[in-house]
């Protein structure tokens, strides 16, 4: 029963974000996105409540790999693609996100029994990677490329500071020693990969190492 219930209560949380992500299209098309991206991270939390097994846990990111590619060639879900020429318009960052969320939902609540380090990876992608895109457009700082790929120090700093925080919490949850250390040295190494990956590939390469570098700390 609680299964069936959290597929409601995924499917009412993920339709109010869609919705309300309409008052922050009014601030662009960027705004609109990185509030969706921030916000269905935390679909996860509802996730861990309610599915107890990987079957249940991975249903809704697989529906949305399927809505999400279509609405990428499509245009349907409008509040959450880039608009015609903007910058890395042929991303499929959407659908990265998506895969991302079903392959953590099927390790994580499947043979590794730790859906915390999913929850580790996933945050880290949702609060790190979309507040760091948003603080590097808001503070003005030095840009660099990777491959034509625009950054900031600023973002990059606010992607390390927040992913910090991420890691170091789910380490003195899960009662490690040495956190600060390997928080900074794990930290370090999300933040590298975050600002090499290329085309919204780090909707796939920061959740998945993430958890990766998590499970080995637990």
């Amino acid at each position: 029963m609680n299964n069936f219930l959290g597929i409601l209560v995924s499917v009412i949380f993920i339709g109010l974000i869609l919705v309300s992500a309409k008052v922050f299209e009014k601030a662009g098309k960027e705004a609109s996105r990185k509030y969706i991206h921030i916000m269905l991270s935390n679909w996860w939390i509802i996730a861990m409540i309610f599915f107890d097994n990987p079957i249940w846990a991975s249903i809704m990111p697989f529906l949305f790999i399927i809505i999400n590619y279509i609405s990428y060639k499509n245009g349907i879900i409008a509040v959450m693609e880039r608009a015609e020429g903007e910058e890395n318009k042929e991303s499929l960052g959407t659908v990265y996100y998506a895969i991302s969320l079903f392959v953590l939902a099927l390790i994580t609540f499947g043979p590794l029994k730790n859906p915390f380090v999913g929850l580790c990876g996933i945050i880290v992608m949702g609060y790190g990677d979309g507040l760091a895109a948003v603080i590097g457009q808001a503070i003005k700082s030095p840009e660099y490329r990777i491959k034509g790929n625009k950054k900031t120090i600023a973002g990059s700093s606010a992607m390390f500071l927040i992913t910090l925080i991420i890691i170091a919490g789910f380490l003195q949850y899960s009662g490690i020693s040495y956190v600060l250390l390997k928080s900074v040295l794990a930290s370090l190494c999300i933040t590298f990969i975050e600002a090499v990956s290329i085309k919204g590939t780090d909707n796939l390469t920061v959740p998945l190492i993430t958890a990766l570098i998590a499970g080995i700390l637990v």
